[in-house]
């Protein structure tokens, strides 16, 4: 799983051809640190189907503020650049899982 560092690169992701997961996080967040291994985890599961990056929200403030982020952990799914949709807080995998494989089906 990659992490986003530029405004340029964000860009990037969400114009490739794949849906995308957005992990919004930071390093002093627990919870974020918690859902970590599972979010790294789906990343592998879904490599191909779904491109899955992270964005710390302290070393990208613009890009939290594009995305109003209030609350983290926020995951954001995407496709052809729109929002699809969003889940904030400590999730379940299964959860997780079944919100990626809803992106991958989604029109």
């Amino acid at each position: 799983m990659k992490s986003i560092n530029s405004k340029t690169e964000f860009e990037n992701v969400l114009n490739g051809d794949l849906p995308v997961v957005i992990d919004f996080y930071a390093d002093w967040c627990g919870p974020c640190q918690s859902l970590m291994p599972t979010v790294e985890k789906l990343s592998e599961d879904f490599a191909g189907k779904v491109e899955i990056q992270k964005v710390n929200i302290d070393k990208n403030s613009d890009i939290a503020a594009q995305f109003g982020i209030r609350s983290i952990p926020s995951l954001f799914f995407i496709k052809n650049e729109e929002v699809k949709n969003r889940v904030t807080g400590l999730i379940s995998e299964s959860i997780l899982r079944e919100k990626i494989n809803d992106l991958v089906l989604a029109a």
